[in-house]
């Protein structure tokens, strides 16, 4: 089963997302990716928390541009005894076309375990 991700709010309007849309418009190994916001019971502005439990509960890796506070947060939640698919950190200055090739390589080829609990760069 390809895995599945979340969006931070930070990549909802931006060129990660229509990037998406047109590799999965091709049809081949398609990106199952929602943002932030699109869920009803994830809205936007929610706070990294709730967006950390609500990707934990749905099974998501959150991919975000979020250097400055998501790893406190991650600490906090795992201190909680919860746990999460994992957290791609998009690396400053990664083209968008290395973020999507990145993506579709880890939906299709990746292991769920490589990534749980853990918060990795990309690409």
């Amino acid at each position: 089963m390809p895995l599945r991700f979340l969006l931070d709010e930070n990549l909802r309007g931006g060129s990660h997302w229509r990037a998406i849309g047109r590799h999965n418009s091709i049809g081949i190994d398609p990106v199952d990716a929602v943002r932030v916001g699109d869920p009803v019971d994830l809205p936007c502005r929610s706070i990294d928390p709730d967006i950390l439990i609500w990707a934990e509960r749905e099974g998501r890796i959150l991919v975000t541009l979020d250097r400055h506070t998501i790893a406190t947060h991650v600490a906090a939640h795992l201190g909680a005894g919860r746990h999460l698919p994992g957290v791609f950190l998009v690396r400053s200055g990664s083209r968008v076309s290395q973020v999507v090739a990145f993506l579709v390589l880890a939906a299709h080829a990746g292991d769920p375990a490589d990534y749980r609990d853990r918060i990795e760069y990309i690409p």
